[in-house]
C-alpha cells in the first residue's frame, strides 16, 4: 500500500537474520548502513542524519527527553502523537504560505 514504508535504513547492529526476517514479514527492505573500512575520526553515514534530526525534533517534547514510561506501547504512542504535531505545525506554514 501506499501508507507503508518499503524501505528501512538501519546500522549495523540490525544485520542479522532475526531483523531481516521480521522487516521482510511486514514488506520492508533492509538496508545497512555500514561504516567505511578505513575510519580515522568522525565519518558522516548517508542517511544517518534523517534519524538524528528525528530525535532531536522529539526531544522537544519535554516528556520523551527522559524515559519515563513503564511500557513501550505508551513511548510509541506519545512519539506518534510529537510527530503529529510536527506534521500539523509543518502543514500549517505550507497552507498559510500558499
Amino acid at each position: 500500500t501506499s501508507d507503508s514504508a518499503e524501505l528501512g535504513f538501519v546500522d549495523q547492529g540490525y544485520s542479522g537474520p532475526k531483523p531481516s526476517a521480521a522487516a521482510s514479514a511486514h514488506g520492508i527492505d533492509l538496508e545497512v548502513v555500514k561504516a567505511p573500512e578505513a575510519k580515522r575520526g568522525f565519518v558522516l553515514l548517508p542517511r544517518r542524519w534523517v534519524v538524528e534530526r528525528s530525535f532531536a525534533w522529539a526531544t522537544r517534547c519535554r516528556r520523551l527527553v527522559k524515559d519515563y514510561e513503564r511500557y513501550a506501547t505508551t513511548l510509541a504512542g506519545l512519539h506518534m502523537v510529537a510527530f503529529v504535531c510536527l506534521m500539523l505545525k509543518q502543514a500549517e506554514k505550507l497552507m498559510t504560505s500558499a
